[in-house]
Parts: C-alpha cells; structure tokens; sequence
C-alpha cells in the first residue's frame, strides 16, 4: 500500500481514505477544492446518517435539477441563488474598501449591447406602469465625480415581467439604457415603478422552496452595471424598502446599503417638465466606485 491510499474505507476513516487517493492531482486547486468539498460532505452525511431512501431523494432532485437545465435557464444557478451560495462568493469576490457601493447579483436577465441614450431619457417605451424619474451621482470614494461613467441599467415592468420574458408583448430593449456622465457625475433617466416578481418556480428548485414554506418572490429593484475607466466595476440593485418582499428576498440579494427611497410626488410643473400625465415616482440613489488598484 502507498503512503497516500490510507488503508480501507470505514465510518470513522472516510475523509482520509477518499481525499489520500487524489495526492496525485495534477491541479493543486482542484485537489485543494476536492479536500473540502469531501470533508463537508461527508461531515454532513454523518451528522444527518440519511436513510437509503433519502440519499437517493437526494440523488434524484440533483437529477431533476440538471435535467432543468437548458440555453436559457440554469436550474443549478438558482439552486446557488436559494441557498445564499450565489451572494456568498459574490460578497467574497467584492470585497469594497470604507465608503464605496455594496455589489449584488446579476441576475439573468441582462443583455448586452442595450442602446446608449441620452441623459434623462426614458427607457419605458410602452408607456406603461407608474411614471418614475430616477437620478444621483457616480463618485469615488473621496466624494469627487467621476465624468465618463458608463451606467447599464435595466428593470422588469409593472408586472415584474423582463422584456426578454415577454417577447412579442413588451418592445425589445423596454426598460433598458445605457447613460453615460459628464462631468459632474451625475446621471438622470425616466422610468416606471418596478414590482416584485418570483423565480422560476416550476420546476425542483421551486419545489423545494414550498417544501420548505419559502415564497420565490424578489423585492422590487432596479439592475445597475457601473463602469469607468481607472475603477472597478459595480453590479448591484436598489431596492425599495417599503416592497413586501423586501425583508425575504428568495435569492438574499438585498443589502441595507442598496435601499432607496421612493417619493411619490404631486407637483403638476415637474411632472409636465418630465413629459408625465400626473403624480410621479421620484428616486435619487448615488454610486461610490472603488479605485481599481490593479491598474
């Protein structure tokens, strides 16, 4: 017996036996994932001691999970999303200095090559749902502007629908813009009132949502994707914090940074200035980028 095979398998030996066979592993990465992944893994199996027949429920709704799975939709995503794996490696890997704007998930819906708009433009192109005007700043973490910030931005409808979702129904790119700041960082566009909406729910990830007496509903929010040269990326949301859902997020999105508040406003002279028919939803959110230290 090599130094590495460990002797048989037992209860008591299980994590030695099954990681000593990978000592040969030619990616010390993969070898380092795979010591952790086992020692969980069989952590777990230890402390629950499933039955035959639960370990093979398990099997299945992996099964089920994959067989999900197609060009548009990524069931095992959302099985990451649901257990908070998705906004854990996302918190992990945006890790911000003092002062600058939190991250938050993608999503799936977002589409490149949007149209670049002018500021203040609005990206509603149905004329549907609550008119809302949308504005604040892009600053670096000293407080200055930032000029030539290129803001991506895209929000479902007033029935938490993406346009991608209602092909036919909704216009292409409804909803969705690119702005671009001069030079005193600030950026402005037109909108509507978003609403909440759930995941995907029909299939085993939803499943066992329910069976846990979860709902699959997201907050409402608005998508941002902030960029600028000298600076690191932002992908994050805002949120309104009067949504129902805003405190249960199904994917765990929301941070307290993220809320914004959302004014209702009656002032017949704003509104004829923005192009609305009447009352208006208001909203300003300003962006802190961090420097990009690698530059």
């Amino acid at each position: 017996m090599n130094a590495h095979e460990k002797g048989y398998f037992t209860e008591e030996n299980s994590v030695e036996v099954v990681t000593g066979r990978n000592a040969g592993a030619r990616d010390e990465r993969l070898k380092q994932v795979m010591e952790v992944v086992t020692r969980k893994l069989h952590e777990a199996v230890k402390e629950l001691e499933p039955t035959q027949d639960e370990w093979m429920q398990a099997i299945l709704f992996l099964t089920r999970t994959g067989q999900m799975c197609n060009e548009w939709r990524q069931e095992f995503i959302l099985l990451s999303d649901v257990l908070g794996v998705s906004m854990l490696v996302d918190a992990i890997n945006n890790r911000k200095p003092s002062g600058a704007s939190e991250s938050t998930v993608l999503g799936p819906f977002h589409v490149a090559n949007a149209p670049e708009l002018p500021m203040g433009a609005n990206i509603c192109l149905d004329a549907k749902g609550e008119d809302m005007v949308i504005e604040g700043r892009i600053l670096d973490t000293e407080g200055k502007p930032i000029a030539d910030a290129v803001i991506d931005v895209w929000q479902a409808n007033d029935e938490g629908f993406y346009d991608v979702q209602q092909k036919g129904i909704q216009p292409d790119f409804n909803l969705r813009g690119i702005f671009r700041t001069g030079p005193d960082g600030r950026y402005w566009f037109r909108a509507v009132k978003p609403k909440y909406y759930p995941i995907p729910d029909d299939g085993p990830v939803g499943r066992l949502l329910g069976s846990l007496g979860r709902h699959p509903y997201r907050p409402a929010h608005l998508h941002y994707i902030i960029s600028a040269d000298g600076f690191e990326t932002l992908t994050t949301h805002i949120f309104d914090p009067d949504d129902p859902y805003i405190h249960s997020d199904a994917v765990f999105g929301v941070k307290e940074s993220l809320l914004a508040k959302f004014d209702k406003v009656h002032d017949p002279n704003r509104a004829e200035a923005y192009d609305f028919a009447g009352d208006f939803w208001d909203v300003t959110h300003d962006f802190v980028l961090a420097r990009n230290m690698r530059t």
